[in-house]
């Protein structure tokens, strides 16, 4: 058995902690992020060399990065990085036509990046496989309640290991979704298995443009339509199963979810903060203590740079909240204050006009490109760890406390031979401080 991981996706739903270049899926959940959660679980179906992993262009190397934070091997990693957003089926499909090029005719098992799943699924979806050999295989959650921010699937004639398919459906509202669960419908968990004879052939008769299109390795991967699996297949295929998975499940779509997948004190508080005669509530907060008094029902996440409070009931519409923001064309949606590179990390401390300080972070054995700037100098400093400085050619080590001064159009680049984290404070002033005002000469990671 082969996977294939799903790690596209901007997460808008859990703004201010997920943002475009920083997602849903690398959120940390306890001491591990959805992702990296998800890795493992795709590790013990199809073992390290048979995950692939779809992504979007910008993500690449935070991938990487993760996966190395879990002792695994980036060498030979399977990593499909997407031009554009294109949903998920030309993702599956460009997934499919790749494993299938270097490992033949083959049975994958397709899981989104972003889900908090018991790890007693990994049985149901090894237990399918017979079932994948000639269908297009789903997996229905077993409800534990009526839900109205799922999809359902409706569960047709017994087959062995699962059942056909009647219907798909899509959210219903409370009424309709209390009726969904007495009648036996099972949630649409956005999980499948698939065998590579069964899903091209399907694709062929149903989706011809994008067979057509991921038979050329790449795929002219901007150029094809923009549909999900579910529409643009599995709705319309007569060969579709569904088998039951009776685990632990959430796609953690808004911040209740999260709350719910947190443990709660006796009056239903999850989160770090002090409670005082308050119920229900979810705080989450970075590196402030937070105190309630008399609420109930609130949802409140506090970052460096944004604060959200919502009643739980409404947290459903933070993506409201989100596309307000990017109609302002506020920054504070596309990324953190920390923002990740694939040298490592920045932080802006402060900032004004004149100047700006950074935190930077450079793992071992990792450098910047070699770059100036036109409107700013820099002045380094090494906090901890050794830095490997070049200036105008000329390289040098500089250890704790020590400094350097980077003139203005003066060609630099920083560097950490070492084997532990490099982190370095950075001062910038100069009359433009934005981080277009780079000038790449050289790069080991192909950007422009």
């Amino acid at each position: 058995m082969q996977c294939i991981i799903l790690a596209g996706g901007s997460g808008t739903r859990l703004w201010p902690l997920s943002r475009e270049q920083y997602p849903k899926q690398f959120l940390p959940v306890g001491d591990r992020s959805l992702f990296q959660r998800t890795w493992m679980r795709a590790r013990a179906l199809a073992g390290e060399d048979g995950v692939w992993i779809v992504t979007n262009e910008a993500h690449r190397y935070l991938i990487r990065d993760q996966v190395e934070a879990l002792g695994g091997s980036c060498d030979d990693l399977h990593l499909l990085a997407e031009p554009a957003g294109r949903n998920t089926l030309p993702a599956i499909a460009w997934a499919m036509a790749a494993l299938r090029a270097d490992r033949g005719e083959s049975i994958a098992a397709v899981l989104p990046s972003d889900h908090l799943l018991d790890d007693g699924a990994l049985d149901a979806i090894r237990g399918a496989a017979d079932l994948a050999r000639d269908r297009l295989v789903t997996f229905g959650v077993t409800p534990t309640a009526p839900h109205t921010g799922y999809g359902y699937i409706r569960p047709g004639a017994p087959l062995p290991g699962g059942y056909g398919v009647d219907a798909f459906v899509e959210k219903p509202d409370a009424a309709t979704a209390e009726a969904y669960v007495r009648d036996g419908y099972l949630w649409n968990s956005g999980m499948f298995l698939l065998s590579t004879t069964v899903f091209f052939e399907e694709l062929a008769r149903l989706k011809p443009a994008i067979a057509e299109a991921v038979a050329a390795l790449p795929p002219d991967y901007a150029g094809m339509p923009s549909v999900s699996i579910d529409y643009g297949l599995l709705e319309h295929s007569d060969r579709v199963a569904v088998a039951p998975l009776d685990a632990a499940w959430s796609d953690l779509g808004d911040f209740a979810a999260f709350a719910a997948a947190e443990p709660a004190d006796p009056d239903g508080n999850a989160g770090a903060a002090l409670f005082l005669d308050s119920r229900d509530n979810y705080v989450r907060s970075e590196g402030k203590r937070v105190g309630l008094i008399g609420v109930e029902g609130l949802v409140v996440v506090d970052t460096d740079d944004a604060l959200l409070v919502a009643r739980k009931s409404e947290t459903g519409r933070v993506r409201e909240l989100v596309a307000a923001l990017k109609a302002e064309g506020d920054p504070v949606i596309i990324h953190h204050r920390e923002e990740h590179r694939p040298w490592g990390t920045y932080k802006v401390l402060e900032a004004n006009g004149a100047y700006k300080i950074k935190r930077v972070t450079v793992r071992p054995g990792r450098r910047l490109s070699l770059q100036l700037h036109h409107h700013r100098s820099e002045h380094w400093i090494v906090v901890s760890g050794t830095a490997e400085v070049e200036l105008d050619g000329e390289t040098r080590l500089l250890t704790q406390g020590e400094s350097t001064f980077v003139k203005t159009g003066q060609r630099h680049r920083l560097g950490n031979p070492g084997v532990i984290p490099l982190e370095v404070i950075e001062v910038q002033i100069g009359e433009y401080l934005e981080e277009d005002d780079i000038v790449r000469f050289e790069d080991v990671y192909g950007r422009s």
